[in-house]
C-alpha cells in the first residue's frame, strides 16, 4: 500500500465572552479551556516529534488569552474563587455554589475526593444554591473555591509541577495561601499557551490556521438567504446581506495572526466548516490558500454519497481567476474520537482507530496519495476522557510513529506536491448536516438574527449621517467591533431548540447587551426589545412521568398509539458544546403493568442492518443488586443473555423501535420502587450510544410515585 497520511486539524474556539460596556468577561470557559487543554494538546507532541499536526485557532479565543495572561482579563467565577471564603455573602455563596460544579461529575468531579464529597452535599438539596448555602461552612466553601480551579489544571502541571501536585495531595483543609497560590500557578500557565504554539510552529511540527476573527457563519453573513438552498422552505428571518463584514472578519483574522506569529496563515477553518461559493472567492481574494470541510458537504457538490474514494483526497476549488485547495474531513473518524473513544482504553482505541483507517484505505491501494483529514474541536471533547485524552492522544502517537505506512502531517505538507481534483462550485452548508439549521431557521435564531439586522441598519445610517461625523473615532471603533462580534457564530449555537446549556441565560444576556452597548455609543437609546430575552419560555419538558400502568406487546412495532400512551417518557436532547451526528436515540418510554418493567427506546435513524446490534443493560434496585441483560438483535431472532435472572424474566424485539420486558419480582423491585438503569448500544464492539452519558437513569416506573431523572 502507499503511504497513509493523516491530517489532523485541532479547532480551537471559545466566543468572545468579554462585555465591552463593564470590560468584565462574563464567562470563564476561555480561561478555563486555557487552562485544561490548550497548552497540553500541543505540548505533547515533544514527545512525537515524527507526528505533525495542525492546529486552528481562531483570533476571538487567542486575544482573551492574551488578557489572561497580560492580568487584563477578569471575570467573576475567578474573583469569587479568590474571594477569603470568609468574606463571603450570602449572594456570593450561591453564585459559588450554582456556578462552581459547572464541570465533568465523572472526568473532573470524581476524581477529586473532596469535590465529589461536597458536590454530593450539594445534590443531595436538589441543585438549590439557597438551601444548600446553609449546610456549606467556610472550610467547605473555601475547599470548593480551590478545587473547582485546580480541576482545571493542564494534566501537564498535574503530574509534574510541585506546587501543584502539592495542593492535589493536600485534598481538604485548603487555606488562604492555598487560593492565593492557585492564582498565582493559573497565570504562570496562562502565559505559556501562545508561546508553546509559536514555539512548535517555528520548529514546523505544527502549522497554525486560523478562521474568520469572532467566528460567524460566513455564507449566512454574505447572504442569510442561502440557507434555503440547503433547506428548502426553511423559515428565515428578514435577509441579512453583508459580504463585506464577512470580508472583513476574515482580513481581521490574517492581519492578527500576522502580528502574534510573524507569519499570515495559510490555512483557513471556516467557521463550523461553513462554505458556500462566495465564501471561497473571498478566501482565495484575501490570501489563504488552503480551506476544509465536512464530507457532508463533498456528497451534496457531487452529487453522490461521498466514500473514502472521494474523501481521501485534495480538491482544487477554482472560479475564474479565485481558486483555494479545499479537504473534506471524514467526520465518522473525527466523530469517533469526538464521541466513541471516551469510554474505551486508550490502547484500543487507538487500535480500533488506525485499523478504521487501514480498513477504509485498503480499497485505494493502488492510488499513490492517500490524505485522511480529521477535523474536529480540539477541546470540548477531552472533558469526557480519561485524564483528560492525553493517555488516548499518547497511544494514538506512538502507534503513529511506529508505523512505517502511516504518517501524520500537517496540511501543507500534505498538499505539496499533491494533485488535488478540480471542483468548479461548492455546495453551501456545514459541518453538521451539510445545512445552516443550527443558526437560523428556528424562532429564537431569527429573532436574533433580526436585532443584529436592526443594528447593522442603524450604525451605517448613524455614520452616515452628520451625528456620525461627530463620533469620536473610539466610539466608530467600539460600534463596529460589537457588530463583528453579534455577527459570531456562538450566539445563534444556543439559541434554537438544538443544543441546552446552564450558561444559555448568561449567553442570550451577553448577546444582547453588545448590541445594547452598539446603540449606547452611537449615542442612541437602545430598543426596548433588547431588554427582554431571546429565549422562549415553556419549553417541551424533557422528562414526563408514568400518568398510568401500561401493558405493551413486545414486538419492535408501535402497533396501537395506546401500547405507550401512559409511559414516562424521556426526551434524549441534541445538548452540549459539541454536535454529534453519532447520536442515535431519540425517546424513551418506560413504565410498568405492576408485575413487569417496560422500557421502549425511539431512534433517529434505522436500527435494523446485516450488522446485529447489542443493547447493554445495567439495572440496579434500591438494594444495590445489579443486573447486566445483553440483547443482540438485527435481522435474525433475538438473543438475551441475563444472568442471575430466571429463564423468561426478558422479553425482547427490534423493529421500528427497541422495546423490552423486565419481570420486576425477578428484579426485587416492587412499585413505587425506583429502577436504575444505564444503556449502552454497541455495533461491531463499537459503542454507537449511551444512555445517559455517564452515570444512571433514575426512574420511578409506577405512576403513583415520585419520579427523578
Amino acid at each position: 500500500m502507499p503511504t497513509i497520511t493523516l491530517c489532523f486539524i485541532w479547532h480551537m474556539h471559545q466566543p468572545c465572552y468579554k462585555d465591552l460596556g463593564s470590560g468584565e468577561y462574563r464567562l470563564p470557559w476561555a480561561r478555563l479551556h486555557a487552562l485544561k487543554d490548550y497548552y497540553g494538546m500541543v505540548k505533547i507532541l515533544e514527545e512525537f516529534p515524527a507526528v505533525h499536526a495542525t492546529f486552528n485557532l481562531t483570533p476571538s479565543l487567542l486575544a482573551q488569552i492574551e488578557e489572561y495572561a497580560e492580568g487584563k482579563a477578569s471575570d467573576p467565577f475567578l474573583k469569587l474563587a479568590l474571594r477569603p471564603a470568609e468574606e463571603l455573602d450570602p449572594k456570593e455563596k450561591e453564585f459559588a455554589l450554582r456556578y462552581f460544579f459547572q464541570a465533568n461529575e465523572f472526568r473532573l468531579i470524581d476524581r477529586y475526593p473532596r469535590y465529589r464529597e461536597l458536590y454530593a452535599i450539594y445534590k443531595q438539596h436538589e441543585g438549590m444554591p439557597q438551601r444548600a448555602a446553609e449546610f456549606f461552612d467556610t472550610q467547605m466553601l473555601r475547599d470548593l473555591q480551590v478545587l473547582s480551579q485546580l480541576a482545571w489544571f493542564d494534566e501537564e502541571y498535574l503530574a509534574h509541577d510541585r506546587e501543584i501536585r502539592e495542593l492535589v495531595e493536600k485534598e481538604r483543609n485548603y487555606g488562604r495561601q492555598d487560593q492565593e497560590r492557585i492564582a498565582r500557578k493559573q497565570a504562570e500557565l496562562l502565559q505559556k499557551v501562545i508561546p508553546a504554539y509559536r514555539e512548535l510552529a517555528a520548529r514546523g511540527q505544527i502549522e497554525l490556521s486560523t478562521s474568520p476573527f469572532y467566528h460567524p457563519i460566513l455564507p449566512l453573513l454574505c447572504d442569510s438567504a442561502i440557507a434555503a438552498v440547503s433547506h428548502p422552505y426553511l423559515p428565515l428571518p428578514a435577509q441579512f446581506a453583508y459580504p463585506q463584514d464577512a470580508e472583513e472578519q476574515l482580513v481581521r483574522a490574517r492581519s492578527f495572526f500576522a502580528e502574534r506569529f510573524g507569519k499570515a496563515p495559510d490555512g483557513l477553518w471556516p467557521s463550523e466548516g461553513s462554505v458556500s461559493d462566495a465564501v471561497l472567492h473571498m478566501a482565495s481574494r484575501v490570501g489563504f490558500r488552503w480551506t476544509a470541510s465536512d464530507d457532508q458537504v463533498l456528497a451534496r457538490t457531487l452529487e453522490t454519497a461521498a466514500g473514502p474514494a472521494h474523501i481521501y483526497r485534495p480538491y482544487r476549488w477554482r472560479q475564474g481567476s479565485d481558486a483555494i485547495d479545499i479537504l473534506f474531513r471524514d467526520h465518522l473518524l473525527s466523530d469517533l474520537i469526538g464521541f466513541a473513544y471516551q469510554r474505551m482504553d486508550a490502547d484500543k482505541a487507538a487500535d480500533h482507530f488506525l485499523a478504521e483507517v487501514r480498513k477504509n484505505c485498503y480499497p485505494l491501494k493502488r492510488r499513490r496519495d492517500i490524505l485522511v483529514p480529521i477535523i474536529l474541536d480540539g477541546e470540548n471533547a477531552w472533558e469526557y476522557y480519561f485524564e483528560n485524552g492525553r493517555p488516548f492522544l499518547r497511544e494514538l502517537y506512538k502507534r503513529i510513529s511506529a508505523d512505517p505506512g502511516i504518517r501524520a502531517r500537517t496540511v501543507s505538507e500534505a498538499l505539496s506536491g499533491a494533485a488535488p481534483e478540480p471542483l468548479s462550485k461548492i455546495f453551501p452548508g456545514s459541518w453538521i448536516h451539510a445545512n445552516f439549521d443550527i443558526w437560523i431557521g428556528a424562532e429564537e435564531d431569527n429573532r436574533a438574527w433580526e436585532l443584529l439586522l436592526k443594528a447593522r441598519r442603524t450604525l451605517d445610517e448613524v455614520l452616515q449621517s452628520p451625528a456620525g461625523a461627530a463620533l469620536s473615532e473610539e466610539a466608530k471603533r467600539t460600534a463596529w467591533e460589537e457588530i463583528l462580534i453579534a455577527e459570531g457564530s456562538d450566539w445563534c449555537w444556543w439559541y434554537g431548540p438544538e443544543h441546552s446549556s446552564a450558561n444559555r441565560p448568561e449567553f442570550d444576556e451577553l448577546y444582547r447587551n453588545h448590541l445594547i452597548h452598539l446603540y449606547r455609543v452611537l449615542g442612541l437609546e437602545p430598543p426596548s426589545e433588547l431588554e427582554q430575552s431571546i429565549l422562549r419560555e415553556g419549553e417541551p419538558r424533557l422528562h414526563e412521568p408514568p400518568s398510568g400502568l401500561i401493558q405493551p406487546v413486545i414486538d419492535g412495532s408501535i402497533s396501537s398509539p395506546s401500547e405507550w400512551s401512559q409511559a414516562g417518557r424521556l426526551r434524549v436532547s441534541q445538548s452540549g458544546a459539541m454536535h454529534s451526528r453519532r447520536s442515535i436515540i431519540r425517546d424513551l418510554y418506560y413504565g410498568s403493568s405492576g408485575e413487569s418493567l417496560y422500557l421502549r427506546v425511539d431512534f433517529i435513524e434505522e436500527l435494523v442492518t446485516d450488522a446485529p446490534v447489542e443493547f447493554r443493560f445495567n439495572l440496579r434496585n434500591p438494594a444495590g443488586e445489579r443486573f447486566p441483560v445483553n440483547v443482540v438483535a438485527g435481522r435474525g431472532p433475538v438473543a438475551i443473555e441475563a444472568p442471575g435472572l430466571p429463564q423468561g424474566a426478558v422479553e425482547a424485539a427490534l423493529g421500528e423501535a427497541f422495546e423490552i420486558r423486565l419481570s420486576m419480582s425477578a428484579l426485587h423491585i416492587r412499585a413505587g420502587d425506583p429502577v436504575y438503569v444505564r444503556l449502552s448500544i454497541l455495533r461491531e464492539g463499537l459503542t454507537i450510544a449511551c444512555l445517559p452519558f455517564f452515570g444512571e437513569l433514575v426512574l420511578y416506573v409506577h405512576p403513583l410515585a415520585a419520579y427523578a431523572f
